[in-house]
């Protein structure tokens, strides 16, 4: 794909992921146009600020839950990279019509939008927690996937396509725990929910070259797995901070103790490739499902768990993703 000739739009742009993946664009991409939709002005301001002030940039204010104001933002536009939600666990649960109406309602005004103005590939973003939810965010993306996987059916001769990518923690990312365990490291403790649980771990400059690599690879109506490590959050606690004494609080409403990339019943469709797995439609209505020409189809029962993994990070391999976050963090940026 040549994105020298191609109009990108990112909604929840102003987020972490929004700007690593508006940096990464414009250094080494150079779109003909890049869209900044959020709906937070100051935000959008700080970016500008900090730098992301490039002339093919632009700021769009604006609510994925405002279905005609994202028809306007869509004007025009080849490539949406659907990161806007809400996605903080208690706060979902504590406001639970506002995590529906921003990670539904707006993954549907979304969909809408672009069928409507003729946008080709949008890619939204979702999370290890939408497999088997247990909290009321993991139930949301669950829905949000099923909407845009389902709505390429909608497409008819249009040229508009839908995918998902799927993937877990993001270090450092906004509401990341290592934040957490840096300023708790100060006094002393630490605490964790459970010193068995795990989790699936990805870099943010990883997941932001993922999502652009499958952009330019998507068919349709898939999601796209990456195959990434798993570390347990008592041996992240340890590398933080290894002089601090920690403290088991035992496991929170809504959450797992380990989390799952793939279900079994996904993994009947699922094609697993080198560096990730694809789950193409179940229903072969569309298109979508000729990736097994490229992969091999999953075979018997098999379950993308953090806890089965078999790739896990050491103590020198989280100590190096750490660095960088513990550098940002002393410098008042996180």
């Amino acid at each position: 794909m040549d994105w020298s000739k191609k109009v990108v739009l990112v909604t929840g742009g102003t987020g972490s992921f929004g700007k690593k993946l508006v940096r990464i664009l414009l250094d080494e991409y150079n779109p003909a146009k890049i869209i900044v939709f959020s709906r937070d002005e100051l935000k959008q301001h700080e970016m500008r600020v900090a730098g992301y002030n490039a002339p093919n940039l632009r700021y769009f204010i604006g609510d994925v839950r405002d279905l005609d104001r994202l028809r306007r933002a869509f004007e025009g536009v080849n490539i949406v990279i659907h990161a806007a939600a809400l996605k903080q666990v208690p706060a979902c649960e504590y406001n639970p019509m506002e995590a529906i109406k921003t990670n539904i309602l707006g993954s549907s005004n979304v969909i809408d939008a672009a069928l409507d103005t003729g946008v080709e590939r949008v890619v939204a973003l979702s999370t290890d927690k939408a497999v088997n939810p247990v909290n009321l965010y993991g139930a949301t993306k669950l829905a949000a996937e099923k909407l845009f996987v389902q709505s390429n059916a909608y497409a008819g001769g249009r040229t508009t396509r839908f995918a998902c990518v799927r993937y877990g923690n993001v270090v450092g990312s906004r509401g990341s725990v290592v934040p957490v365990f840096l300023r708790q490291r100060e006094s002393g403790t630490v605490t964790v929910t459970d010193e068995r649980m795990s989790r699936f771990w990805i870099s943010l400059e990883q997941g932001v070259r993922f999502v652009i690599r499958c952009a330019e690879q998507m068919h349709g109506g898939e999601v796209f797995v990456p195959k990434i490590p798993s570390m347990t959050i008592l041996d992240l606690a340890k590398t933080i901070a290894p002089e601090a004494s920690v403290n088991v609080i035992g496991i929170r409403p809504g959450e797992k103790l380990h989390e799952v990339l793939i279900s079994e019943d996904e993994a009947r469709t699922t094609v697993e490739l080198e560096d990730m797995f694809v789950v193409q439609p179940a229903e072969a209505l569309w298109f979508g499902r000729d990736w097994e020409n490229q992969g091999k189809l999953i075979e018997g029962d098999f379950r993308y768990a953090s806890n089965t993994n078999t790739e896990w990070l050491d103590v020198n391999q989280i100590q190096e993703i750490i660095t960088p976050i513990e550098a940002a963090y002393k410098q008042g940026k996180l």
